[in-house]
């Protein structure tokens, strides 16, 4: 897939595991992609039969902790939290460790071929997924896919939306497909930046603005390294860009004066 594609394309047409897969291969083009599509498919299969009973979203989740964590082994990882690996589709499905964002993607992604309805919460200091419309539940697959209780969603309802709530509530703070994408590559972005690696995080940053063009703050990243590396023409065309996706009026004004200082 070109990632220019996913930015052009509805939001409810990407699939997240795919989209991350050819993210993933820009880092990796000598990688036999065939054998991941293989692998996702043969994940999806496991998926399908194990959950092949399963009506009610606990069942469901269940089922996904069972063939993702129990078969497969996919957990979170404690020991190289930050290593750049664990927000690298490919090296996750590999190693089968990596950050909630990724875990979440494959997690979801699952769900979703399965048929059944899923979405990756955004929430202060974590991602979480649920599965479910009507009587939703909560899953956390860093944790090896475990439903949260009660009384830990209404922790979170409080954390997250300022108010007592259930599952349902967690709707107000679902991700879009883009914006899951964009987490997943900002983790990038973050980490080259961390490890002084100004060319890695330019490259990260454009990947987000192409595959999530919308995303204010990808062009403000990208056009900070860009002035940081004396690119001023691409600094400017950067926040011009931005301002073509400003959502309101005094933003856009703002990102303007920006622009008109660097002329």
């Amino acid at each position: 897939m070109d990632i220019a594609a996913i930015g052009l394309i509805e939001d409810e047409d990407i699939l997240l595991d795919l989209a991350s897969l050819a993210l993933s291969h820009l880092d990796h083009v000598n990688a036999n992609i065939a054998h991941y599509l293989e692998m996702l498919e043969d994940i999806e299969d496991q998926v399908c039969v194990e959950g092949r009973s399963a009506l009610l979203s606990e069942e469901r989740a269940a089922a996904l902790s069972r063939v993702l964590h129990g078969e497969l082994g996919f957990v979170g990882d404690d020991e190289s939290y930050d290593a750049p690996v664990n927000a690298d589709f490919i090296r996750v499905l590999d190693r089968k460790r990596g950050l909630p964002i990724a875990l979440s993607i494959l997690y979801v992604a699952m769900a979703r071929r399965a048929g059944w309805s899923a979405y990756v919460l955004n929430l202060p200091g974590k991602v979480l997924v649920q599965l479910g419309e009507k009587s939703p539940v909560v899953i956390d697959p860093f944790a090896g896919g475990s439903m949260l209780s009660q009384g830990q969603i209404a922790a979170v309802c409080r954390a997250s939306l300022g108010q007592e709530g259930d599952a349902a509530a967690l709707s107000a703070v679902r991700m879009s497909n883009r914006d899951v994408l964009a987490r997943l590559l900002n983790n990038q972005g973050i980490r080259a930046e961390q490890e002084k690696d100004r060319p890695r995080a330019l490259i990260i940053y454009r990947r987000i603005t192409r595959a999530a063009p919308e995303r204010l703050e990808a062009w403000q990243n990208l056009a900070r390294l860009q002035l940081e590396s004396r690119d001023v023409e691409g600094a400017k065309a950067s926040l011009f860009a931005m301002s073509e996706v400003a959502p309101d009026k005094r933003i856009r004004d703002r990102i303007m004066e920006a622009f008109e200082a660097l002329t």
